[in-house]
């Protein structure tokens, strides 16, 4: 038997792939900037703590507003769609008709088709939705959903390159595990990342590694210029 595999909870991963991608990163480049400028480790973590809880405040805020502003704008369409086969049936019809016509289907069939389909207006309006619009229903309290979601992966992303500062007092040693675990994660993570959104793994963490590394020898070395070190 065939089985098609498809990508689902797309939505979630793209939550997930966002705020591990920020957490990671983010805390990362602060952490080696402050040992950079010789900051003790305690320093480092109070810092690096401090910035988690308002990245992931910041990041959770920016998704609830993201998910908010698609569900309204849907919502809004969704209506005007709803008012228009009410006010302009015939206009709609054709617009049903242009969908089917690009599907390459004969004029007789999509008046038929369109016809069936006036017969149920919710039905039609939701078709409206999907392919003259391209618009989806998004999935009941989305924006909550991912605020929570973007929130705890940054968190769990941020707290990844800070641990070893709880462990070792000396930020500049501290800093070399940091670089090691976090350079690991960053790989593994944009591994599966890439894995699972049908791109090339390897390549894919070749590149999250890139960046994340990127981001933080810029911070480490801007503070060693600034305090001429």
């Amino acid at each position: 038997m065939h089985h098609e595999h498809h990508l689902k909870s797309s939505d979630t991963i793209r939550d997930i792939v966002i705020g591990m991608s920020d957490g990671l990163t983010v805390p990362f480049a602060l952490a080696a900037g402050l040992s950079g400028a010789s900051a003790h480790s305690g320093i480092v973590v109070t810092a690096g703590i401090a910035e988690i809880v308002a990245g992931s405040i910041a990041m959770g805020l920016g998704g609830f507003l993201a998910g908010k502003t698609e569900s309204d704008h849907y919502a809004s369409e969704l209506q005007r769609e709803y008012e228009e086969v009410e006010r302009v049936p015939e206009q709609e019809k054709m617009e049903v008709k242009e969908v089917f016509a690009n599907f390459g289907l004969s004029e007789k069939l999509q008046n038929e088709v369109a016809d069936e389909m006036a017969k149920d207006k919710d039905k039609w309006v939701d078709f409206m939705m999907k392919y003259e619009l391209g618009l989806e229903k998004p999935e009941e309290n989305r924006a909550r959903q991912s605020a929570i979601t973007i929130g705890i992966s940054y968190i769990v992303g941020g707290i990844i390159p800070l641990s070893p500062y709880f462990f070792v007092d000396d930020s500049q040693r501290a800093l070399y595990y940091s670089c090691a675990i976090t350079m690991v994660c960053l790989f593994v993570f944009g591994y599966f990342k890439s894995k699972v959104t049908g791109q090339p793994p390897f390549s894919g963490a070749l590149k999250v590694l890139i960046i994340g590394a990127l981001a933080a020898a810029a911070a480490f070395g801007m503070a060693k210029l600034i305090n001429g070190k």
